[in-house]
């Protein structure tokens, strides 16, 4: 088999298998990633997670996952799934979280992928998020797309709705050239994040993004809270506003939502969840890893976001009920932001009986706050 037949076989391979896009970056460290993942670290970008220098070091140079790499077998799958309107009171998902844990889906098209290259002679490894591949890095130098302003992959034609993944093979094939292609003046996604976590330079801030906010383990910053709205995990607000990406297309397939309540659910139960209706209804999906109390606690943030005072006595249940001080904590700032006289009351009724200092933090900050200012009438 020829160099050219070769690269058409991976390609074709790929294809089979359901990528939506694939091409081909060398597996060669990349210098510029290096140095551009090593800053975000030093700026404190991504202080959430325990990432380091370390890890830059690793994810610019595929041969970590691979001794033999000479390729890098880029893909992307396209998931943008049309939106229904949102009734009152449901929380918001984001997209890639309403049917299956994309991860394993993504790992079962990359294993047959990889199957295809053994029969080709080839050796490889598999990467999709979990492993330590600059992922958005080796897809730009392949040509799928380039990253655009809110620091995702812009795909031609398909957008930023595109999960990623790569195949580092021993087998030497022909890179494809990058895209020359960026936002330009567009900043359409920086001025829709809320938070102001996109600076315009390609570079973010995660530590007031709401995706990222969404899924620490600890309290969410009160000062940004507000700023969440009803997001309950994740965030599209900055895709929703990419006009690539707008107009991409949306297909109902394989990613449609398991069912209405994975994509909007309703706030009021979601923050009454029990741990094992959450593993009933979102093991499967991409939430399932962090656990019901995280869940909980951005339900009662978003309800505190509401300011409807109807929704008073499921806080003060969970208030009360709740076994996990972070939710009880922000059930707390909830009930203040609300300010009614019932929401009040709760708190001041809670202050003899709670004991964890967490909790009575949030509850005298959102007491102190109606004692200098009248409460919403």
């Amino acid at each position: 088999m020829t160099a050219v037949e070769l690269r058409a076989s991976v390609l074709a391979a790929a294809r089979k298998c359901g990528a939506d896009a694939v091409r081909i970056a060398p597996a060669e460290p990349q210098a510029w990633t290096h140095e551009r993942m090593t800053a975000s670290f030093e700026r404190g970008d991504l202080q959430t997670w325990p990432y380091d220098e370390r890890y830059a070091a690793k994810a610019a140079d595929p041969r970590t996952l691979l001794a033999a790499a000479r390729s890098v077998v880029c893909i992307a799958v396209a998931y943008a799934t049309p939106a229904e309107a949102q009734g009152y009171g449901r929380g918001r998902v984001s997209n890639y979280a309403w049917s299956d844990d994309y991860h394993r889906r993504m790992r079962e098209l990359l294993a047959a992928l990889a199957r295809e290259l053994h029969d080709l002679g080839a050796t490889t490894a598999i990467a999709c998020d979990t492993a330590p591949v600059a992922e958005r890095a080796f897809a730009e130098r392949a040509g799928i797309g380039w990253i655009g302003k809110h620091t995702n992959l812009i795909a031609p034609n398909l957008g930023s709705y595109v999960f990623l993944g790569e195949v580092v093979t021993s087998l030497e094939l022909a890179p494809d050239a990058p895209l020359k292609k960026s936002c330009g003046a567009c900043s359409r996604c920086v001025t829709a994040c809320p938070t102001g976590a996109l600076r315009g330079d390609y570079t973010i801030d995660a530590g007031r993004c709401i995706s990222d906010l969404t899924q620490r383990t600890g309290p969410i910053p009160r000062e940004l809270r507000p700023l969440i709205g009803t997001w309950v995990w994740g965030c599209d607000l900055c895709q929703e506003a990419c006009p690539p990406t707008s107009r991409a297309p949306r297909t109902a397939g394989a990613f449609a939502p398991l069912d209405p309540e994975t994509r909007a659910p309703t706030l009021a139960a979601l923050l009454r969840l029990k741990s094992g209706d959450f593993k009933r209804r979102y093991a499967r999906t991409a939430i399932g890893w962090r656990g019901g109390a995280i869940l909980r606690r951005n339900a009662a943030v978003a309800l505190g976001n509401l300011l409807d005072r109807a929704d008073v006595p499921v806080l003060e249940e969970a208030l009360a009920g709740d076994p996990h001080p972070l939710v009880r904590g922000h059930v707390a700032w909830a009930l203040g932001r609300i300010g009614s006289p019932r929401a009040l009351a709760a708190l001041r009724a809670r202050l003899d009986a709670e004991t964890d200092a967490l909790v009575l933090d949030e509850i005298q900050a959102a007491l102190l706050c109606h004692s200098q200012a009248s409460p919403l009438e």
